[in-house]
């Protein structure tokens, strides 16, 4: 198709008669796996009326239906309502990732358009080949090259009729905080805003613990604190073991793994032929040094069990810390504008504590299992530093992941 010329996005396959709509999905679990709340409700009623609204047939043209921006506290269903809606769609025509992998894939999709005009249309264009609607999930932007590309990424996808429903923890308005020349980052804030609606689930109950309350046993408890609790004296030499016997894996002879050309240290691992892939990390390997979003999502692609040691309470005392002069992209074409000093305020052991956070996500969203040995009880892992706020997404996924 020649360039210039407005294609629309891929159609929905027509759903099967026996599908259920999300609200229909969601009614048959009242009472069984959920409980009522009137956030989740609302939000529910409003993927289930973008649901009818995607199914219509005989659309023609770009696609002016609006998307959803779902955000509120940890624990409130925002991933849960977003993946049943997912589930309910046709297969073909859609798109589901983490905001992180999304992005992963748009840089790797501007890497071969190297050159080429335009690459953001045509990134886009490309995109609306194979999908029409797109859900990420923990919608977060810290990343100032995610943040420079974004508005003209989503002015190229909306205009060539994308459906996006994403999730995040804070509103559309406060994404990029405090970011690095967030300026340029606002046309995005008003793209979402113009082609999304946003909803805040502002319910009370913390839907994870709620789950892990009501299934009180011994059982479950021992589980909990033997896995990602008080692990002291956690043998995780003979959990490895253990593992390989059951599953007939294979131990590898050396003592790294390749991870995005280039080699983490382990502790342990397994053969990536084995019916159960298992990596066995030391804490610091994985999140001290040049550890990017990446080796995480390769890692968690890699291997479906992941063993963590050694972590270490993390945070600590908010210092100012000075961040040197430097230069950052002025407006007009060709210039540039000298930055003065600026006073980052974080702890001494946030960076690792942001890399934790990172894998954390990762490992959740693609369900691996995850083995934790900490040196503190789970509730004091993070106490205080300028992550409390991100934090309390990771705690509250931990804890979802015991029950597991």
């Amino acid at each position: 198709m020649p360039d210039g010329q407005t294609q629309r996005s891929m159609p929905l396959s027509p759903p099967l008669l026996s599908s259920l709509s999300p609200f229909s999905v969601y009614q048959s679990q009242l009472g069984k796996t959920l409980i009522e709340d009137a956030s989740q409700r609302q939000a529910i009623e409003a993927l289930d009326g973008l649901y009818h609204q995607l199914m219509k047939p005989n659309q023609s043209g770009p696609s002016q239906v609006k998307g959803l921006y779902l955000w509120g506290d940890v624990g409130r269903g925002k991933t849960f309502l977003m993946d049943l809606f997912y589930d309910c769609l046709p297969q073909k025509g859609k798109l589901r990732l983490h905001f992180h992998r999304f992005m992963a894939r748009i840089h790797q999709a501007l890497k071969e358009q190297t050159g080429q005009e335009d690459p953001l249309v045509r990134v886009a264009k490309e995109l609306a080949k194979d999908y029409r609607v797109v859900c990420f999930d923990e919608f977060f932007v810290s990343d100032i090259g995610d943040a420079m590309i974004l508005a003209g990424l989503f002015a190229s996808l909306f205009k060539e009729g994308i459906v996006l429903v994403a999730t995040s923890n804070i509103p559309i308005e406060r994404l990029y905080e405090n970011g690095l020349a967030r300026h340029k980052f606002l046309p995005f804030i008003a793209l979402l805003q113009q082609h999304t609606h946003m909803l805040h689930l502002a319910g009370e109950q913390d839907h994870r613990l709620h789950q892990l309350h009501a299934q009180q046993s011994e059982a479950l408890f021992s589980a909990a604190s033997k896995y990602i609790g008080n692990t002291a004296k956690m043998d995780f030499a003979a959990i490895f073991s253990g593992i390989n016997q059951v599953s007939g894996s294979v131990k590898i002879n050396n003592t790294s793994v390749h991870i995005c050309h280039r080699d983490i240290p382990v502790v342990a691992a397994t053969d990536t032929n084995a019916e159960n892939t298992v990596a066995w990390f030391d804490f610091y390997a994985l999140c001290e040094g040049p550890r990017s979003q990446l080796d995480y999502m390769e890692i968690a692609t890699r291997f479906n069990i992941v063993m963590l040691s050694g972590v270490p309470q993390l945070g600590g005392q908010v210092r100012g810390w000075i961040k040197a002069r430097g230069t950052e992209d002025g407006t007009g074409e060709n210039q540039a504008t000298v930055t003065g000093e600026r006073i980052l305020s974080y702890a001494a052991n946030d960076d690792i504590a942001r890399r934790f956070i990172s894998l954390i996500d990762e490992l959740y969203d693609q369900k691996v299992r995850l083995y934790l040995s900490c040196d503190v009880p789970l509730a004091e892992l993070y106490l205080e530093g300028a992550l409390i706020f991100e934090f309390r997404r990771t705690y509250s996924r931990l804890i979802e992941m015991s029950q597991e």
